[in-house]
Formats: structure tokens, C-alpha cells, sequence
């Protein structure tokens, strides 16, 4: 374990297990789609997407998009900016936002109303990572991984002022290291 895991959440082999499972429902609900565009949320989700991607059967185009509203904090500003915007129009398309977490859902609404807002066929969203009791907006997200408890959560993508996005694992970040 990484020294600066206060705990591992889910270890390689739940990660996949809960990736399966969300792939299993995305293809059955995408099963008669022409063209499935993914849009991964950058940089957090390249993982989740890469490995979910993996396990999709149904037709898919992949786009990204960057955000930001954390800066090197480990809560949510509420202050959303696009820094990376997609480079496809997707009106008339089915999407799905791909996420690795979603705390206060600020960003999520943001992006929702963005990208609504250009007509797709569908819209809709999956997260790896869902902290619903911290949610402070009205979102929905119809592909959920797991539900985890108010704590700032590292690795697999995820991270603390760009750092333990490598690890392989999900796990606590010790307080010790962002309380200086």
C-alpha cells in the first residue's frame, strides 16, 4: 500500500468488477444504437474510460473534454471552466459523459447544460464514483459504479494536486498530506 493511503476502497480486481458491470448495462441499453459517442472527462477519467472502452460491444466514438473547478484543492471551488472543449458536434448523437466522481455535482450540471444545449439524440452519464450524500445539485446519473463515503479518494486516475493518478488502486488519501 501507497504510504500516503490512509485505506484502500477497492483494490484492481473490484475495480473491474464494477467496470463489467457498468459496461454490461451500457450495452444493453445501447444495444440498437448506430454510434455510441463517449466523452470522457479529462484528466481524471482516462483511466475509467480506457478500461471501460474495453468492455463496450456496441459501436462507440470517443471525444474529451477538460474541466476544472478543484484547482489544488480538495473540494469542489462550484467554479466551473471549460479548458478543453469537444472537437465533434454531437447533435443528433446519443452521449454519454464519462466521469471517474461525482461529489457536489456542480460540474456535472455545468457540463449537462453545456452539452444539452447542442441537441444530442441522448444524453446521459456514468461515473465510476458517486459521493452522493455530498451532492448539492439535482443531477442525474443513470450509470453509477458505487456510492463511497465523504472522503478525498486517490489513484486509478483520480488525484490530489496531480499526483497518484498511477495507482492502481482507489484509496483514502492520509489527512496529513493536504492539511499542511
Amino acid at each position: 500500500m501507497h504510504p500516503d493511503l490512509e485505506e484502500v476502497l477497492f483494490d484492481e480486481e473490484q475495480i473491474k468488477s464494477i467496470i463489467q458491470t457498468l459496461a454490461d448495462r451500457i450495452n444493453h441499453d445501447y444495444k440498437d444504437t448506430e454510434c455510441l459517442m463517449l466523452v470522457g472527462i479529462l484528466k481524471g477519467s482516462f483511466i475509467f474510460m480506457s478500461d471501460l472502452v474495453r468492455k463496450l460491444t456496441v459501436p462507440v466514438r470517443l471525444e474529451f473534454m477538460s474541466v476544472s473547478s478543484y484547482g489544488s484543492a480538495t473540494t469542489s471551488s462550484g467554479v466551473v471552466r471549460i479548458d478543453l472543449d469537444l472537437k465533434k458536434p454531437i447533435d443528433g448523437k446519443d452521449v454519454l459523459i464519462v466521469e471517474d466522481i461525482i461529489d457536489t455535482g456542480h460540474t456535472l450540471k455545468y457540463l449537462l447544460e453545456s452539452l444539452g444545449a447542442r441537441k444530442p439524440k441522448s444524453l446521459e452519464v456514468t461515473t465510476l464514483l458517486q459521493k452522493k450524500e455530498a451532492l448539492k445539485t439535482d443531477v442525474t446519473v443513470k450509470y453509477v459504479g458505487v456510492d463511497i463515503p465523504l472522503k478525498f479518494v486517490i489513484g486509478y486516475g483520480l488525484d490530489y494536486d496531480e499526483r497518484y493518478r498511477e495507482l492502481p488502486v482507489i484509496g483514502v488519501l492520509r489527512e496529513s498530506v493536504y492539511k499542511k
